[in-house]
């Protein structure tokens, strides 16, 4: 299984800019499919973008235009860059990775949204 850690949550005003990072403990380039997800209280745990190994990239409709998802194989990263945040994007960000038919989860980096 692969293990996932994820850094660059934080705080930032309404307008703002986070980046958010995923590191894997094996090459991604042999990761079939990674993603970022989010949850927030009471919600279910929602698809935000998705990367595969075959290049393409895939944005859950309320983040075309303001999310982009990349990968670093020479770092095993998998990035996300928010940009125009609301306060309506303020959840805990998971990285998901789905490797050899098992799927994989990081523990979750918090990002709060507000003036």
């Amino acid at each position: 299984q692969v293990q996932l850690v994820e850094s660059g949550g934080g705080s930032v005003q309404p307008g703002g800019s986070l980046q958010l990072s995923c590191t894997a403990s094996k090459r991604i380039s042999t990761i079939s499919t990674m993603s970022w997800y989010r949850q927030t209280p009471g919600n279910q745990r929602e698809l935000v973008a998705q990367s595969t190994n075959g290049g393409s990239r895939n944005y859950a409709r309320p983040f075309e235009g303001r999310f982009t998802i990349s990968r670093d194989n020479t770092r095993n990263t998998v990035s996300l860059q928010m940009n125009r945040l609301t306060p309506e994007d303020t959840a805990v960000y998971y990285c998901y990775a789905l490797s050899g038919g098992r799927t994989s989860w990081g523990q979750g980096t918090q990002v709060t949204v507000s003036s």
